[in-house]
């Protein structure tokens, strides 16, 4: 049996939500339209940490590709993580000549970290 104590809180979820729809430019408005909810729940979702639908819950997990493990066993680590998860979906509208400038960017980086590290 679980008590008040063990219930989940909603606060880290709505500040991801917050922080990935600000990210991707899409208004309160426009994210609440896509779902259909009151902007005012999503308000509250983000802000307060108010517990959404279940529906409401996986619409905005799936929408901005958030990984919901990491707030239901913070103490392991998720196959992956939400930013992972979304540069995951980028990549996957990128052609193979996209993947060309993608892939040498991120060897760039690695090189650059190489020579940086004594």
């Amino acid at each position: 049996m679980f008590n008040d104590d063990e219930l989940f809180d909603f606060r880290a979820f709505g500040r991801a939500v917050k922080q990935t729809r600000q990210n991707e430019g899409m208004t309160r408005k426009e994210a609440a339209e896509k779902i259909p909810i009151d902007p005012r729940y999503l308000t509250n979702i983000e802000n307060k940490g108010q517990h959404p639908s279940l529906q409401v819950f996986y619409r905005l997990a799936t929408m901005f590709n958030l990984s919901v493990d990491q707030y239901f066993y913070p103490g392991t680590a998720p196959d992956k993580s939400t930013l992972r998860r979304q540069l995951d979906s980028i990549l996957d509208s990128f052609d193979d000549n996209d993947l060309i400038i993608v892939d040498a960017t991120a060897k760039g980086i690695i090189q650059a970290k190489e020579v940086r590290e004594p």
